[in-house]
């Protein structure tokens, strides 16, 4: 939750059991939609059907489920900004035996994506509690993966971050993580920069402001550009912004835009496209103060990108308590989002991730 960091800008200018109810867990029902315009089945491509929820709902483990779901990679390198140089990774694979993209939603910031068979965690907090360092102002749990370890995670080639405070930039999480992996690369924004550089030392930091960009290497021997987009300033007007994501893959070909906030006034979306839309769509709320944005904002980023796959992010859905929990609200829904986002833009298919469960977006290659 981007709470009491917005809010210091804005103010000062036995492991625990993850198991899913089968009735959390929905398949999809068929749909005709594909990013070529090709048939599919939603059951089989979107989430998992209800049998496959099931088997992987008796699992006790999150390695269990996400070793399963998200096959272990060889280790890819990062490369200098802007520069249209690919890194290598050890293996190509036959591009049918990759998966274009599936997300695994970690709750409040955090993701591991499976992108077209590389492994990149986003916006990593999975040690301890959210608190900016300040637990009476803001104190905050995750409500379904607070069992994760760090031990849990797959193999992974990269990290991306999207901001420098704690709720993205998590040093806590960082901190053993880089004692782990020392030599994992990271993607980040220059904000981050304070805590990543001391604990990593190959780092890509993308300034938003240019649009730097940088290129991986895909398991099938594409190329994944990855191009910084401005987000939110949290803090005085001239501070550098945040960093949003456009993430353009070769082949398959598709693309997609991912900013944690819905905060867009500093960024340049008109005439950018995405197929697939990350973002937030329940606002939470200041008394004057927005922290994180949705609803008609996340609609209206929509209308500039034109995707045809949104996936939410309920980034605000923490048990939390302090002073600046207790006065945090949140504006609308995910299925008041959808009946907004259907008088604009009906053809957009809406997937709402589960907690720990991957979702696979059903890209046709």
């Amino acid at each position: 939750m981007a709470v009491a960091g917005s809010c210091a800008a804005a103010l000062s200018s036995p492991r625990c059991s993850w198991l899913i109810s089968d009735s959390t867990l929905r398949a999809n029902s068929a749909s005709e939609c594909c990013l070529r315009g090709l048939s599919v089945s939603k059951s089989k491509l979107v989430g998992l059907a209800t049998g496959d929820c099931r088997q992987c709902c008796e699992r006790t483990t999150f390695s269990d489920v996400l070793s399963s779901s998200v096959p272990r990679r060889m280790k890819a390198s990062a490369v200098p900004p802007s520069k249209e140089v690919s890194t290598t990774t050890a293996e190509v694979v036959n591009p049918s035996d990759v998966t274009p993209f599936s997300v695994t939603y970690l709750e409040g910031n955090t993701w591991l994506w499976e992108l077209v068979g590389l492994k990149i965690l986003v916006d990593p907090v999975l040690v301890g509690n959210l608190d900016f360092g300040i637990p009476l102002l803001y104190d905050a749990a995750k409500k379904v993966t607070k069992g994760m370890k760090l031990e849990d995670l797959p193999e992974l080639d990269y990290i991306l971050i999207t901001q420098g405070y704690d709720d993205h930039c998590h040093e806590k999480t960082l901190e053993p993580l880089s004692r782990m992996r020392p030599n994992l690369p990271v993607i980040a924004s220059p904000n981050a920069e304070p805590i990543l550089g001391k604990y990593f030392k190959n780092v890509t930091y993308l300034e938003p402001r240019t649009g730097e960009s940088t290129i991986l290497k895909a398991k099938n021997g594409s190329n994944i550009k990855i191009r910084a987009s401005p987000g939110p300033v949290l803090g005085p007007p001239w501070q550098r912004p945040e960093n949003g994501y456009f993430i353009e893959v070769e082949n398959p070909k598709f693309s997609i835009y991912y900013e944690p906030h819905c905060i867009f006034e500093n960024a340049k979306l008109e005439g950018e496209r995405a197929d697939i839309l990350l973002t937030p769509v329940v606002q939470q709320v200041l008394p004057g103060y927005v922290l994180v944005s949705g609803q008609e904002d996340a609609v209206k980023v929509a209308e500039w990108l034109k995707p045809k796959f949104i996936v939410t992010m309920k980034n605000g859905d923490l048990d939390a308590k302090g002073i600046l929990a207790s006065i945090v609200s949140q504006k609308g829904t995910n299925d008041s989002f959808k009946e907004l986002l259907s008088k604009k833009l009906p053809e957009t298919e809406v997937l709402d991730p589960v907690p720990g469960v991957p979702l696979e977006v059903p890209i046709c290659s």
